[in-house]
């Protein structure tokens, strides 16, 4: 298994992959399953009600996608002098991890609780904004859909297995419940930091905008901002690249709202902590096998057609979550989001890689990361005001179906003039 990864992939792939697989533990650990477990232990303790609980963690998910929105093209701008990258990139990974850590300490304070959410999620979409576009720096335009894939499916397993860690010691009662929970954050900020070393030893930046040099650094800011008005003023020219970012803004909204909001909407509806555990872990074993697969389909029938496919699979979602009510019905929702969530947002990323001028990763994969970011803000908001005004999570759910829709009609169009120009893949 080893000599065939080590075949497949270049070192320089192999340790940007593994980058995924030390930071998707965050996402499942502390997004997706402990955290939510957590915050919602604690604010019934503080006698909140679930629709209030699920509408604060539903407001602090909006506040952090806008705080890293509108750093993303200062960050990108930055991160595109010689140098800059990896040292950015690690100030904020480190501000994920140590916040993580932090969050072992903490057993009453639900505030406290979202304040180091806060900072952790900031952390981590931060350096996901450099870890993106160095995606460029190890690879050829040629492999994009498949080592994007590779990042995406080896994410999940790496998630998992500090995630089964936790499921042995919780029903194996090895340890009291609360020490359990302490060591989640524990295991899951260390299994963060210890696999990113790969990254900070093997990639490298190659790629940076030209004529920013040591002459340019010593005002570093203001270039910086400089840059991302002309990147702004350029943008505009690749209608293409413009195009693709309003159509993910709005699909990658549902994919990251039931992604952020799953647990605490299996809260409400009366799942128990086992059975939340046992919806999270098919989601991220069927997730492995099928992120991969649509990296190799999208090299037989293109990526567009198969983020179609992934757009589509979520509106299926939408309207089953109306119908929820028994356990049995969330495994086949938990099975069809493990089919589409790693292969969406994985090609999402190589599409657009392909749609960028290279020397403008960076600045482009800042903008990238605003729409995206943003579009969440979106999602959270409307899955929160939509279950205080009715009582009702899985109606704030279904709300977001509009989005998928319109996001699957735009994408249409990127490729439709695309396909017409295919000697010009970026449009002008």
């Amino acid at each position: 298994m080893i000599n065939k990864i080590k075949s497949t992939y270049s070192r320089d792939e192999f340790s940007w992959i593994l980058q995924d697989w030390a930071n998707s533990a965050y996402s499942l650990m502390i997004t997706t399953a402990v955290f939510p477990i957590l915050y919602k232990e604690i604010a019934n303790k503080a006698e909140m009600t679930d629709a209030n609980s699920t509408a604060y963690l539903g407001y602090v998910n909006a506040a952090v996608t806008i705080a890293v929105a509108l750093m993303a093209p200062l960050l990108g701008s930055l991160a595109d002098f010689p140098g800059l990258r990896k040292k950015m990139f690690t100030i904020a990974t480190m501000a994920g991890v140590l916040s993580v850590l932090s969050m072992a300490f903490i057993s009453y304070s639900w505030q406290l609780l979202l304040a180091l959410y806060l900072i952790s999620a900031i952390g981590f979409g931060a350096a996901n904004i450099f870890y993106d576009a160095s995606l460029m720096d190890v690879t050829s335009k040629e492999r994009f859909d498949l080592v994007s894939s590779a990042g995406f499916g080896f994410g999940y397993i790496g998630s998992v297995i500090p995630f089964l860690i936790f499921m042995i010691f919780q029903f194996g009662k090895l340890l009291p419940t609360d020490l359990n929970i302490k060591l989640a954050f524990i295991l899951t900020a260390i299994w963060w930091f210890v696999f990113t070393i790969p990254y900070w030893r093997n990639v490298k930046q190659s790629s940076f905008q030209k004529g920013m040099n040591n002459e340019k650094q010593g005002d570093i800011i203001r270039s910086s901002w400089q840059s991302v008005k002309v990147t702004i003023q350029e943008i505009r020219k690749y209608h293409l690249v413009l195009i693709f970012l309003l159509a993910y803004f709005f699909y990658i909204d549902g994919v990251g709202t039931i992604i952020k909001m799953a647990t605490s909407v299996g809260t409400d509806l009366g799942l128990s902590p086992t059975e939340l555990i046992i919806m999270l872990l098919i989601v991220q074993v069927v997730a492995f096998p099928c992120t991969l697969l649509y990296g190799v389909l999208a090299k037989r029938y293109s990526a567009s057609k198969m983020l179609f496919v992934g757009i589509f699979t979520y509106i299926i979602i939408c309207v089953m979550a109306l119908r929820l009510s028994t356990f049995k019905d969330f495994i086949m929702l938990a099975i069809l989001v493990g089919t589409a969530q790693g292969g969406i947002q994985s090609l999402s990323r190589s599409y657009f890689a392909n749609l960028i001028p290279d020397q403008k990763s960076n600045q482009f994969f800042g903008f990238y990361n605003i729409f995206g970011k943003f579009s969440s803000v979106l999602g959270t908001t409307t899955l929160a005001i939509v279950s205080q005004l009715t009582g009702d999570s899985l109606k704030g759910l279904f709300a977001i179906i509009g989005q998928f829709i319109l996001g699957a009609g735009l994408l249409w169009m990127v490729q439709s003039k695309r396909t017409k120009s295919k000697n010009n893949p970026v449009s002008r």
